[in-house]
């Protein structure tokens, strides 16, 4: 190899690092990532949303839900962790709106998840 193929190797990342939303922080130092990407069926050759959801470790218990932040692969911490907190890119409003945590579910679930919550609303409201 020459010496500017060997320097280009040793420049690539050598964790891979990803960027995602906070989607829950209840546990302690820990936070969970949802990571959207962009899959190709390998049969239908259709473009499809695919989320995937990682654990990952921040120790100052900075970050809050809806917080844009950065990942990177690290060694096993726990069961879970494989990953770590490296920089929060953009502040959330700490509260995601239902209707963008039901987004994704089939929309006759979605529904009745809404009638339900309006109903106890109103309940609550009444007494």
């Amino acid at each position: 190899m020459t010496q500017q193929a060997t320097e280009a190797v040793k420049k690539q990342p050598r964790h891979q690092r990803k960027v995602g939303v906070v989607v829950s922080n209840k546990m302690n130092k820990t936070i969970v990532v949802a990571v959207e990407s962009l899959k190709k069926h390998r049969i239908y050759k259709r473009t499809y949303k695919q989320t995937k959801r990682f654990y990952a470790h921040d120790e100052e218990n900075t970050c809050q839900i809806g917080d844009l932040v950065r990942i990177e692969e690290t060694r096993p911490l726990s069961k879970l962790k494989r990953w770590r907190l490296v920089e929060i890119m953009k502040r959330g409003s700490g509260v995601v709106p239902v209707n963008e945590l039901l987004a994704g579910v089939d929309p006759d679930l979605a529904s009745e998840a809404t009638d339900e919550s309006e109903e106890a609303a109103d309940e609550s409201e009444e007494a």
